[in-house]
Protein backbone atom coordinates (compact mmCIF):
# COMPACT_ATOMS: atom_id res chain seq x y z
CA UNK A 1 0.00 0.00 0.00
CA UNK A 2 1.18 3.27 -0.95
CA UNK A 3 0.75 6.35 1.20
CA UNK A 4 1.07 10.23 -0.47
CA UNK A 5 1.95 13.25 1.69
CA UNK A 6 0.67 16.46 0.52
CA UNK A 7 2.98 19.61 1.15
CA UNK A 8 1.29 22.82 0.83
CA UNK A 9 3.58 25.16 -1.32
CA UNK A 10 0.50 28.26 -1.83
CA UNK A 11 -2.13 29.72 0.56
CA UNK A 12 -4.00 31.80 -0.72
CA UNK A 13 -7.09 34.28 0.88
CA UNK A 14 -9.81 36.83 -0.67
CA UNK A 15 -10.30 39.05 2.46
CA UNK A 16 -12.51 42.13 2.09
CA UNK A 17 -12.34 45.11 4.37
CA UNK A 18 -14.51 47.99 4.46
CA UNK A 19 -15.57 46.75 1.22
CA UNK A 20 -12.38 46.49 -0.62
CA UNK A 21 -11.16 43.16 -1.51
CA UNK A 22 -7.65 42.04 -1.57
CA UNK A 23 -5.97 38.48 -2.74
CA UNK A 24 -3.25 37.35 -0.08
CA UNK A 25 -0.80 34.58 -1.47
CA UNK A 26 1.81 33.33 0.94
CA UNK A 27 4.58 31.78 -0.67
CA UNK A 28 4.51 29.24 2.38
CA UNK A 29 8.14 27.68 1.36
CA UNK A 30 10.15 30.59 0.93
CA UNK A 31 7.71 32.53 3.52
CA UNK A 32 6.91 35.35 1.93
CA UNK A 33 3.28 37.25 1.82
CA UNK A 34 1.89 39.02 -1.60
CA UNK A 35 -1.26 41.04 -1.65
CA UNK A 36 -3.06 42.70 -4.54
CA UNK A 37 -6.57 44.47 -4.61
CA UNK A 38 -9.03 42.46 -6.55
CA UNK A 39 -11.89 44.55 -8.41
CA UNK A 40 -15.45 43.84 -6.70
CA UNK A 41 -16.18 42.68 -10.39
CA UNK A 42 -14.01 40.10 -10.48
CA UNK A 43 -15.02 38.60 -7.12
CA UNK A 44 -18.23 38.30 -7.83
CA UNK A 45 -16.76 36.29 -11.26
CA UNK A 46 -14.29 34.11 -9.35
CA UNK A 47 -16.75 30.83 -8.83
CA UNK A 48 -16.68 31.23 -13.01
CA UNK A 49 -13.22 31.97 -13.63
CA UNK A 50 -12.52 29.08 -10.81
CA UNK A 51 -14.93 27.00 -13.12
CA UNK A 52 -12.97 27.23 -15.97
CA UNK A 53 -9.98 26.46 -14.46
CA UNK A 54 -11.26 23.52 -13.66
CA UNK A 55 -12.47 22.29 -16.76
CA UNK A 56 -9.80 23.08 -18.31
CA UNK A 57 -6.47 21.27 -15.90
CA UNK A 58 -9.09 18.67 -15.52
CA UNK A 59 -7.96 15.11 -16.79
CA UNK A 60 -9.30 14.75 -20.40
CA UNK A 61 -12.03 11.31 -19.99
CA UNK A 62 -11.79 9.37 -23.01
CA UNK A 63 -15.03 9.29 -25.03
CA UNK A 64 -16.42 5.20 -25.24
CA UNK A 65 -17.63 4.80 -28.72
CA UNK A 66 -20.99 3.10 -29.25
Amino acid sequence: METSTQTVLFAAELVEENGAYALVVEDVRKGTVQTTPVPGAMVDKLPVFLAALTAKLAPVRQRRGR
